[in-house]
């Protein structure tokens, strides 16, 4: 695998900055982020779906009610709650906006992937060409407090 040339040429945080904008206004005009919205905007308009939620959500609380009180949720009230999320993810609606949601996390994921590897390439390249005695210190996550 090649390894990754660093620029000669500085590059200041404000083109970077800029570089980033962009990047998030094409990202605002791919087709996943206007599903997204559409089918998020679909979920919150359905009288249904916005009850199933509710109803959903009630049953959570009261269940996180009895917790707190040292109770145990019953089998019955356990049934209940697998119920009702199968109830919603039935919904159709709900399955778009899941599909929509799954979607544009991938986008998302692909961009970052995108740019974390040059950089991770440009560090790995650095590490391995600095001397053993001027290497930069382990990263935080190695470091012993």
């Amino acid at each position: 695998m090649p390894v990754l040339q660093v620029s000669t040429m500085p590059v200041d945080t404000q083109q970077i900055v800029e570089a980033a904008e962009k990047l998030g206004k094409l990202i605002t005009e791919h087709p996943v982020l206007q599903r997204y919205a559409d089918a998020q905007k679909a979920v919150a308009a359905d009288p249904e779906t916005s009850r199933l939620f509710q109803a959903f959500d009630a049953e959570v609380a009261k269940l996180g009610q009895l917790e707190q009180a040292g109770q145990q949720m019953t089998e019955a009230q356990q049934m209940r709650l697998q119920q009702m999320q199968q109830v919603i993810a039935s919904n159709l609606k709900v399955k778009a906006f899941s599909i929509a949601q799954v979607e544009l996390t991938d986008l998302l994921r692909k961009v970052s992937q995108s740019w974390q590897k040059p950089v991770a390439e440009a560090q790995a390249g650095q590490r391995a060409t600095a001397p053993a005695a001027a290497s930069a210190p382990a990263p935080a996550s190695k470091l012993i407090y």
